[in-house]
Parts: C-alpha cells; sequence; structure tokens
C-alpha cells in the first residue's frame, strides 16, 4: 500500500512538473512575442549597427530608408503620432515615387539587354512589386495571423487587377479625349486562361496540404509559379502559339 501511495505521489509530482514546465513555456513564448512587438514598436534609429551582417544591410537599405526617414514622421515616437495622416499620404506618394523608377528603370534594362516589355513584365517587375506583400504576408505569418497572410497576398492581386490596373488607363483615357487604351500581347487569351487554371491548382493543392501551410506546400507553390512563368514566356517570345487572338 505504501508502494503504491509513493507511485502515485511520483505520478502525482511528474504531472505537476509538466504542468508547471508547460506553464513556463507558454510563459516565455508570451514573453518572447511581447519583447518581439516591442522592438517593432520602437522608432526607428540610424545608428551604426555592431555586427557585420547589420552593416551590410544597413549600407544597402540606407539610400532608401534615409530619405524616408527626413521625410515622413515616425509615428512610433509619441511626439509624433498626431502626425499619422502626414506620414499616411507620404508613404504613398513615396511608394509611387519608388513604382515609377522601378519601371524606368527594368524598361532601360530591358532596352539593353534587348528584353521585351512583356517578358520584363512578367519577371522583374512582377517579382519588384510582389516584395511589399512578401514581407507584410511573413511579418502577420510569424505572428500566427496565417489567415491575415494568405488574405493579404490574394486581396492585393484582386486589387492590382481591379483598381491599380484600370485607374491608370482611366486617367489616360480621359487625358487623351477618351480615346481607347491598345493592349498587344502575343498570348493573352491563353495567358489569362493559364492563369486561371494555375488558380485551380493551387485551390487543389491547399485542399490536399488540409488547409495547412506546410513546406510542401511552398514547394509546390513554387513549382506552379515556374511553370506558369515559363509556358507564358514561350507565348510571349511565340515559341507556343495561342489558337485565340485578340
Amino acid at each position: 500500500m505504501d508502494e503504491g501511495f509513493s507511485s502515485s505521489r511520483r505520478e502525482g509530482g511528474s504531472e505537476a512538473g509538466n504542468v508547471l514546465e508547460l506553464e513556463k513555456s507558454s510563459f516565455g513564448d508570451v514573453d518572447a512575442q511581447a519583447e518581439d512587438e516591442e522592438e517593432d514598436d520602437q522608432p526607428l534609429s540610424l545608428s551604426w549597427p555592431d555586427s557585420c551582417h547589420k552593416r551590410i544591410t544597413y549600407l544597402l537599405i540606407i539610400p532608401i530608408v534615409l530619405p524616408l526617414w527626413l521625410t515622413l514622421p515616425d509615428v512610433r515616437k509619441p511626439t509624433a503620432q498626431r502626425f499619422f495622416p502626414i506620414s499616411f499620404i507620404g508613404s504613398i506618394c513615396w511608394i509611387a515615387a519608388f513604382s515609377y523608377l522601378m519601371v524606368w528603370w527594368a524598361h532601360q534594362v530591358g532596352e539593353t539587354i534587348g528584353i521585351t516589355e512583356e517578358i520584363m513584365g512578367l519577371t522583374i517587375l512582377a517579382a519588384g512589386t510582389s516584395i511589399p506583400d512578401l514581407i507584410t504576408s511573413v511579418i502577420v505569418a510569424r505572428k500566427g495571423l496565417g489567415d491575415m497572410a494568405v488574405s493579404s497576398s490574394v486581396g492585393s492581386n484582386i486589387f492590382d487587377i481591379t483598381v491599380g490596373l484600370p485607374f491608370p488607363w482611366l486617367l489616360w483615357s480621359f487625358i487623351n479625349n477618351m480615346s481607347p487604351v491598345k493592349v498587344s500581347s502575343n498570348g493573352l487569351f491563353c495567358a489569362i486562361v493559364l492563369l486561371f487554371i494555375m488558380l485551380l491548382f493551387v485551390i487543389i493543392s491547399i485542399a490536399a496540404c488540409k488547409w495547412r501551410m506546410s513546406k510542401m506546400l511552398g514547394f509546390i507553390m513554387f513549382m506552379l509559379y515556374f511553370v506558369f512563368l515559363v509556358l507564358s514566356v514561350m507565348l510571349e517570345d511565340k515559341v507556343l502559339t495561342c489558337p485565340v487572338s485578340i
């Protein structure tokens, strides 16, 4: 009977220890998350970093960060929180300026190397404009907001197609007496059909991974993008002929 009592005490003690370890780990995760959030809420500092890796990153991003730091109020400072409308509008203006420069530089590089505008749009410009979406999705995914990360990637592309693309066309039409915008592409119809097929494969891939974001799902997404990119470039270079021309 004493042995049974002592064994039950040992089991109870081990269970209590497991509970305490679980509580410590959970509190540790909460503290780590709180520390990360505190670091994100700190105002931007342009001080010279200590490590070599951070110094290289510092030198690479300082041409972009410095004009933003000089022109936009950092609303993470208590004294600058009331200037958030200026930061918001100024950020939009800087995005427009950087986007214009990126398109202009990509166009010049394409003309120099001999790459067509369609292929530049499918490769360099598509990747460049998607980097902010990638960074946003990574930030919210690390905070455990996977639904927000997926919704952000889908919503941003829908916004680009329904607002970002027609709005400059509408402005161009107003400036040029409501004349239509002519779009020329060798395989535009087949590219649109290919886009819908890829969307179907994306939904099937997510369902096959049991609606969970995993490494396998990421690998499948990369493969789908590679296939889409190769087929689109082949259509633009007329390696593959689209049966429907518009």
